[in-house]
């Protein structure tokens, strides 16, 4: 199969807590500080296992902290969803994330690359 994807996934642990999602007509879903578990990443957006099946086409806000110095603040929409045993699996996209934020992406690559983690 072809790889179709414009930026290489990076393993990553990370938990999110997310308050509400949000859809642009002012729909708004209450989660209460739902947590997730985000799975990969890259410069296009991210990976997520969850216990609850969020809706597609929905958006969230986030932190995406790769440490303690390299984080930044996204808005981040659900574009897929699939069932893997008892959770569900979504791949989520960055939405207008600047180029220098998404370049903290690469750091992290960086990281990785240097410390033989994958």
């Amino acid at each position: 199969m072809e790889e179709r994807r414009r930026y290489r996934r990076l393993p990553i642990k990370l938990e999110l807590e997310i308050n509400s999602l949000f859809k642009q007509n002012n729909d708004i879903i209450k989660l209460n500080n739902k947590t997730i578990e985000v799975i990969d990443i890259s410069k296009n957006g991210i990976g997520i296992m969850c216990s609850d099946n969020f809706p597609v086409n929905y958006y969230f806000n986030a932190k995406i902290e790769f440490d303690e110095e390299r984080y930044f603040y996204c808005v981040v929409k659900i574009i897929r969803s699939s069932k893997q045993g008892n959770k569900y699996c979504l791949g989520c996209e960055f939405v207008g994330l600047a180029d220098f934020l998404a370049d903290k992406v690469d750091e992290y690559e960086e990281l990785l690359n240097k410390s033989q983690i994958y």
